[in-house]
């Protein structure tokens, strides 16, 4: 336990320095959904390969890993101007060709909650912290559950999903717009991330940032893409996170 606190305590040491912010509590968490609160990503995966075999594209499952937190009409443009060359592909052929994905990714059934996450998100709000969602998809049909899976979560104002931005990771605006819906500033708040490019745009905004490998990308990648620390499930971090509270928010 001692060696954890330890290893809690460096993570934001090195942040600050990384920063140059001063010592704040956390008051918001700001949390993705597919890979953080829904073992989701096989199911988008498949959804992506199979859309991109009917076009006569050949992509691997681990692209569309690391596509990951991009917004869908995001991901058809740089598909598009890689098979085709395309860079107009204008909001409306983006958002028919995302349908048919949607689709897909509907076909293929529910997909089950993420092992520790409600674990993770009780932990947060027993501690009187803001949880904020910020998601790169406009997937409706994990959307819409949210609120029966995670029950007195999420409030309505306090999404950020694909519909809501101009740019979605690793671009910060994602996590920069859950922080102007929260009120919070960067150093009192936390990203909780599966994706690199999650992970980038979480780093980018200022924020401390949790990588956790609930998939295949391995713990390097979240590192190099700029997490502040990273667990290795779901269940590692939610059993962790009473001691990241208590290094930021018993100390002042």
């Amino acid at each position: 336990m001692a060696k954890r606190k330890t290893r809690e305590k460096e993570a934001y040491k090195q942040y600050l320095e990384r920063t140059g912010f001063g010592e704040a509590p956390i008051t918001t968490a700001l949390i993705d959904m597919d890979g953080v609160l829904y073992d989701s990503m096989k199911n988008h995966t498949k959804a992506w390969i199979r859309l991109s075999e009917e076009l006569g594209w050949n992509y691997s499952p681990e692209e569309f890993y690391l596509y990951e937190g991009m917004t869908g009409a995001a991901i058809i443009r740089l598909m598009m101007k890689r098979e085709m060359g395309r860079d107009d592909v204008g909001d409306e052929e983006a958002k028919e060709i995302y349908a048919k994905k949607a689709e897909y990714f509907r076909e293929l059934g529910t997909v089950d909650k993420i092992e520790g996450a409600d674990m993770m998100l009780t932990t947060l709000r027993s501690a009187g912290i803001k949880r904020v969602l910020v998601t790169g998809s406009g997937q409706h049909s994990l959307l819409d559950r949210l609120n029966a899976d995670y029950p007195g979560i999420f409030s309505d104002d306090l999404k950020v999903t694909a519909l809501d931005v101009k740019c979605g990771k690793p671009d910060p605006e994602p996590y920069l717009m859950g922080l102007e819906k929260s009120g919070a500033k960067a150093e009192n708040a936390i990203v909780i991330e599966n994706a690199p490019l999650g992970v980038k745009a979480g780093n980018a905004s200022g924020c401390f940032t949790v990588g956790i490998t609930t998939g295949p990308i391995p713990e390097d990648v979240l590192i190099e893409n700029g997490a502040d620390i990273v667990y290795p499930t779901m269940m590692a971090f939610a059993n962790a996170l009473t001691d990241i509270i208590a290094a930021r928010n018993y100390s002042f």
